[in-house]
């Protein structure tokens, strides 16, 4: 279901941040896909502000932004032709209005251009239907309250809605967190198989469940540290330069403490 075809994102000279603080400095990079790209830094390193950048969601200070040679800095509309955005998963809240199939629903409501509801026709309802299968998520939840569901199957929801206009591009911002053990699991294996169409780019603090599948690895704090295939970027000289003293070896193993994370030692 995502888009097929190559796809790059590049970044030049580019500072970012929030009031006049520099989270982000001299950041040039270049992304393509299809592929898994995992972004790794401890917290404050500005994940998630790289994420904003490419998405156009945050305008750099500095420097510019572009997907398949489209300048999209700072313009999310742009930006919008070619990714899917899944936010991080928060709690549900037992007053959120809103059932799965509304939640899909009215993103391709929108991105159609089909608002109000009384345009939508058969088109969106196959594109709402089509999404909901490409994420497993079982018939007989479409149609309950979005706050029901468990944290797993809420995650599914939020990558059908990033889904549901065929990105070249998708963005994840820790979708491993905040699920339960076997919810990763399942997730973690939707996100290999994505990665099979589609240029993935996702913040994790849990690298290791997809480092098999990972083709490179974004190491950020403060500004890009390393960028490459995981063999090259995960090694202890590396990973000191970010983590400092929460890097520690344990039986061969590098254990990031503050952040729950281990790598083997390369």
């Amino acid at each position: 279901m995502p888009g097929q075809g190559m796809i790059e994102v590049r970044l030049e000279d580019v500072d970012a941040g929030y009031g006049g603080n520099v989270v982000l400095r001299g950041v040039n990079l270049v992304l393509r896909g299809p592929g898994l790209v995992q972004v790794l830094g401890p917290n404050g390193a500005g994940k998630t502000t790289l994420l904003r950048v490419m998405l156009g969601l945050l305008r750099p200070m500095r420097g510019r932004v572009l997907v398949n040679g489209v300048d999209v800095t700072g313009r999310p509309e742009l930006a919008g032709r070619f990714a899917g955005y899944v936010p991080q998963l928060e709690p549900g809240s037992k007053h959120f209005p809103l059932t799965v199939w509304e939640v899909v629903e009215t993103e391709c409501l929108v991105r159609c251009r089909k608002w109000p509801r009384l345009f939508a026709g058969e088109e969106v309802e196959r594109s709402v239907e089509e999404a909901l299968r490409r994420v497993g998520l079982p018939r007989e939840a479409w149609r309950r309250p979005l706050h029901s569901l468990s944290g797993g199957q809420r995650q599914r929801v939020l990558i059908a809605r990033a889904l549901v206009h065929r990105p070249r591009l998708l963005v994840m911002d820790e979708p491993l967190s905040a699920v339960d053990p076997a919810g990763k699991r399942e997730i973690a294996r939707l996100i290999e198989s994505l990665a099979e169409e589609s240029l993935v780019v996702m913040t994790s603090h849990d690298p290791m469940m997809l480092l098999h599948r990972t083709d490179a690895i974004v190491l950020v704090n403060r500004g890009v540290v390393a960028y490459g295939p995981p063999a090259e970027v995960l090694r202890a000289e590396i990973l000191e330069k970010v983590y400092g003293a929460a890097l520690v070896e344990v039986e061969h193993h590098l254990h990031i403490v503050d952040e729950h994370a281990a790598y083997p030692r390369r």
